[in-house]
C-alpha cells in the first residue's frame, strides 16, 4: 500500500514501527505522531531542528516505553566499531587529543541540502559533521564546552567549511575540521592520542568503508602499525552499497530493541546529545567562535 499522508499510515494496526527519513524539519512532527500512535521509531539524522524538539521526542518515547533510535549507522562500520572496542580495552588510556580532519569535495550534493532555517540539516555540520560528533561522544563521553566557526567558501552555496573545538567531561580535547569545498579532496583522517597510545583511521570519502583499516602505536614507537580488525565486525558482505553493512546492523539492533523492550544506542538520548552540540556550534559560530558551555546531566 502506498499513501501520501503519513497520518493514514499511522492508523494501521498491523504496523509496529516506522522509519522517519524525511527532511529534518519534519522529524519532530512525524516522530511525535508515530509515538502517540504507539509505533517504535527509527529516525534519520540530524535528529531535530533544535534541542527543544529533540528532548520532546526523547521524553515522548520514554513516557510510552517505545523504542527510539537515531540513524548514526557508522558506529557499526567495522573500522569505527573496532576503535570503540580498543578504547574500551584501554588502548589509549586517558584521552589527550582527538582530531577529525575531513577534506572533501561535495559539490552539487551539498547545494541540495536544506536551508539554514532547518537547523542541523544544512551544510556540513548536520549532514556529515553530526556523524563524527556522535562517534566522538560514543567513544569519549559527554562534553563540557563547544566553540565553532563555520564559513561558506563556495559563492552562493551552503555552509561548506567548519571548525569545532570540543572539551570532554572526562578529560581531553577534540577538534573537528571539515570542508566540503576542497579543490582536490584528500579524504578523512581520524587520529586519537591518549596517555598510553595512539589510534588512526582514514577513509577516501565522506563515509567509512567496510574494508577500512585501523592503525595504532604505543609510547616510544616511531610509526603506527595496522591492527587487524576481528572478523566478527564483518558478519556479512553487501556489495550493493558500502553503507549497507553498518545500516543493516543498526536496523538489526533496532529490531532487537523492540523484542527486548529497550532502546539500544544510538538512541534518542544520543540524538539529544548530538543536537546539543549542533545547537551550541551554531550559536558559537554566530558569536564569532565564543565558547558555549553545555549543561551536564
Amino acid at each position: 500500500e502506498c499513501v501520501t499522508d503519513y497520518r493514514k499510515m499511522l492508523e494501521r494496526k498491523d504496523l509496529d514501527a516506522i522509519a522517519v527519513v524525511t527532511p529534518v524539519d519534519s522529524h519532530h512532527e512525524i516522530t511525535m505522531a508515530a509515538l502517540r500512535a504507539g509505533k517504535h521509531v527509527l529516525c534519520e539524522k540530524p535528529f531535530a531542528v533544535n534541542v527543544a524538539e529533540a528532548r520532546e521526542m526523547e521524553q515522548e518515547a520514554a513516557k510510552r516505553n517505545l523504542v527510539g533510535m537515531d540513524v548514526h549507522e557508522f558506529r557499526f562500520a567495522p573500522q569505527r566499531a573496532y576503535i570503540a572496542e580498543l578504547i574500551d580495552q584501554g588502548y589509549l588510556g586517558q584521552l589527550r587529543y582527538a582530531s577529525v580532519n575531513a577534506d572533501l569535495h561535495l559539490g552539487a550534493w551539498l547545494q541540495r541540502q536544506s536551508p539554514a532555517r532547518l537547523g542541523g540539516g544544512h551544510g556540513v555540520l548536520g549532514s556529515s559533521g553530526s556523524h563524527f560528533i556522535d562517534g566522538l561522544i560514543a567513544w569519549f563521553g559527554g562534553l563540557t564546552s563547544v566553540s565553532a566557526n563555520a564559513r561558506v567558501l563556495t559563492p552562493g552555496g551552503r555552509e561548506d567549511m567548519l571548525s569545532i573545538m570540543l572539551d570532554f567531561a572526562r578529560g581531553g580535547t577534540g577538534v573537528l575540521t571539515y570542508t566540503g569545498a576542497a579543490t582536490v579532496a584528500q579524504g578523512v583522517r581520524i587520529v586519537l592520542h591518549g596517555a598510553e597510545g595512539t589510534l588512526s583511521a582514514s577513509q577516501p570519502g565522506s563515509n567509512p568503508l567496510p574494508e577500512g583499516k585501523v592503525y595504532g602505536g604505543k609510547p616510544g614507537e616511531t610509526a603506527l602499525t595496522e591492527l587487524p580488525i576481528p572478523a566478527h565486525y564483518h558478519p556479512f558482505v553487501d556489495d550493493r552499497d558500502h553503507r549497507l553493512l553498518p545500516f543493516r546492523l543498526l536496523v538489526r539492533r533496532f529490531g532487537q530493541g523492540i523484542t527486548k523492550g529497550c532502546s539500544p544506542a544510538p538512541n534518542f538520548t544520543d540524538g539529544v546529545r548530538v543536537q546539543e552540540v549542533l545547537d551550541a556550534a551554531r550559536e558559537s559560530s554566530a558569536q564569532g567562535g565564543k565558547t558555549i558551555t553545555l549543561a551536564q546531566d
